[in-house]
């Protein structure tokens, strides 16, 4: 099986920045994308970047010049650095490994809270 553990979440101003990281563990030979998703209260579950195989990479239009995905493929590890944070980016951050060679399974972390304050 796969575990994925978020960590750098927290309280941080308007115009901040956070550094979030998910290390995936176990069976992870065949990782074909990491990346994170977020939930507002109240609010769908929405994708905020991934990044794939090969180093493409996908953001939300809302974080696009903002946030950054890279990745450390010796440690399976993914990060999300987040600058010039805004209230409306609060949410739970959830870290997604999309890992299979014939069928891909999706794993997800537990969530890490990030707070914005205007």
């Amino acid at each position: 099986q796969v575990q994925l553990v978020e960590s750098g979440g927290g309280l941080v101003r308007a115009g901040g920045s956070l550094r979030l990281s998910c290390a995936a563990s176990g069976s992870v030979s065949s990782i074909n994308a990491m990346g994170w998703y977020r939930q507002a209260p109240g609010k769908q579950r929405e994708l905020v970047a991934m990044i794939r195989s090969g180093e493409s990479t996908n953001y939300a239009d809302s974080v696009k010049g903002r946030f950054t995905i890279s990745r450390d493929v010796t440690k399976n590890t993914v990060y999300l650095h987040m600058n010039s944070l805004k209230p409306e980016d609060t949410a739970v951050y959830y870290c997604k490994a999309e890992i299979g060679v014939i069928a891909t399974v999706d794993y997800w972390g537990q969530g890490t809270q990030v707070t914005v304050s205007s």
